[in-house]
């Protein structure tokens, strides 16, 4: 198996080393779940010496973190504005702008960047191209101009072993599930046992990405072209996290599947983090709140409660006693018509004790703060790996794509708790918010998932085993690029 044989550079003897310096090409979809960690991958690549062209849209490379004045030489930010299309608000230009049923619009705005992309490829001939499941049409352009390609699958492997085989996604051969319930068990090509399948619920809120329309490619062919036309699979993954995972992924796709680490993010510099008034005033509140009293809440730049769960999870917080604070979108995008509000009276009677942001929060500042004692999160994996970098413990809630099946990976190994909801229709009640923030933050009942999240924490945050999956990918680049290839 190519994850498990790969010998990367730090293991080898200095007269094996091979100082080839690699250019590469880096190109997500348009979503901050995607480009952060597009963006840490590019970073680690950067920091051994090689050169990466990161692409995205003006006002999304305007909005990405700033990168480290040691890296501003080798990582280069290259801006293509997105093409309009109809129903495309003009100011659209990522995920966070738009309600659920318009991203399909970015989509096919997205779709139309497949000729620039390919001229930026052969005018500037790197070595490799790294994309997303969006462009699909990536792959097959890069081999065509003589540029290797991976697909990078910024989730674990479990998730995209439950998709199942490329030519299936893709509608080629017989995958069998054409229902939503279809979804809601484990597939039949997984040959050990698993929780890992939506719930009823989960699959209902997308399964029309799963079907598409006149107006959409469905994401799962998307994903199936995607793998199918590209050269290697990168995962964002460990050996030691999921290795049977791993394993049965390269059997699926019949194609190298290399682990690339969890990409924790690199270390906060606490000289600069405070500087502005909004983190000064965060920090200050915090700072008031005792040590692991703190729930922070935040359900990622995708997802939106209803009007209902939003109720539900506010009054829950209020029941369950603890300080919070909540991090909360309250639309998506100027075009989001169904704005949710908090209940009447809800921020007065919780002044002091609760604090509401419905402006950007810094996500890592706050959770690297001994005040907070646990996150309750969408499960989004970005999330996940931040919660653990800081040994906080998770309480889930899924809301889109496939964030239940990460909370079932979290589940299975005792590394989250999920508040109960109904299968159907995903509802769920304050009373269970409250008991599943008190169970997991406090309770003795809750001590494993406390317990876990500190045990697994070197798995995700070691910057040795990180840098050894880094080097490992870039061996596997410089040993099989089509370019060395075309070359002898």
């Amino acid at each position: 198996m190519a994850f498990q044989t790969l010998e990367s550079e730090s293991t080898k003897s200095p007269m094996a080393k091979d100082d080839t310096k690699l250019h590469i090409v880096v190109f997500p979809w348009l979503a901050f779940g995607h480009m952060i960690p597009f963006l840490e991958l590019s970073k680690l690549i950067a920091l051994k010496g090689h050169r990466v062209t990161f692409v995205s849209t003006p006002k999304n490379s305007d909005c990405l973190p700033k990168l480290p004045p040691n890296l501003s030489a080798l990582v280069t930010l290259v801006k293509i504005p997105l093409p309009q299309v109809e129903k495309l608000p003009e100011y659209a230009e990522a995920t966070i702008d738009l309600p659920y049923d318009k991203v399909k619009y970015l989509k096919m705005a997205y779709d139309q960047l497949e000729q620039p992309i390919a001229r930026l490829l052969r005018d500037s001939s790197p070595d490799w191209v790294i994309y997303d499941f969006a462009s699909y049409w990536v792959g097959p352009a890069a081999a065509k101009l003589g540029v290797s390609s991976a697909f990078f699958s910024i989730t674990i492997a479990a998730t995209f072993c439950f998709l199942g085989p490329a030519q299936g996604l893709m509608g080629m051969s017989g995958d069998s599930r054409t229902k939503p319930e279809d979804f809601t068990v484990p597939p039949k090509w997984v040959p050990f046992e698993s929780t890992v399948s939506f719930r009823l619920f989960e699959i209902n809120r997308i399964f029309d990405d799963i079907t598409g329309d006149d107006e959409n490619i469905p994401a799962t062919y998307r994903f199936g072209a995607a793998i199918d036309g590209c050269d290697v699979v990168a995962v964002r993954s460990s050996c030691e996290f999921e290795p049977e995972w791993l394993q049965l992924l390269e059997e699926i796709y019949q194609k190298p599947v290399i682990p690339v680490g969890q990409l924790p993010p690199m270390p906060l510099d606490h000289d600069s983090v405070d500087n502005d008034k909004e983190s000064k005033t965060i920090k200050e509140w915090l700072d008031k709140q005792p040590k692991g009293s703190v729930v922070y809440v935040a359900f990622g730049s995708e997802a939106k409660p209803s009007q209902d769960e939003l109720t539900e999870i506010a009054l829950g917080l209020e029941l369950a006693g603890s300080p919070f604070f909540w991090a909360l979108r309250k639309k998506r995008g100027l075009a989001d018509t169904e704005v949710v509000e908090l209940p009447d009276g809800f921020e007065e009677r919780n002044k002091g004790h609760g604090i509401v942001c419905t402006s950007w929060a810094p996500q890592l500042k706050i959770l690297s703060h001994d005040s907070v004692g646990g996150f309750f999160t969408h499960s989004g994996w970005t999330s996940v790996v931040e919660a653990i970098q800081f040994e906080k413990p998770l309480i889930l809630l899924a809301f889109l794509a496939g964030q239940g099946l990460n909370a079932r990976v979290l589940e299975e190994k005792k590394m989250g708790y999920s508040v109960p909801r109904d299968d159907r229709d995903g509802s769920f009640t304050r009373d269970s918010v409250a008991e599943s923030l008190r169970l997991v933050m406090v309770e003795d009942g809750g001590k494993v998932y406390r317990d876990k999240v500190r045990e697994v924490k070197e798995l995700f945050v070691d910057r040795d085993m990180q840098d050894k999956y880094v080097n490992g990918l870039l061996d596997y680049f410089k040993t099989r690029k089509r370019r060395a290839q075309v070359a002898k």
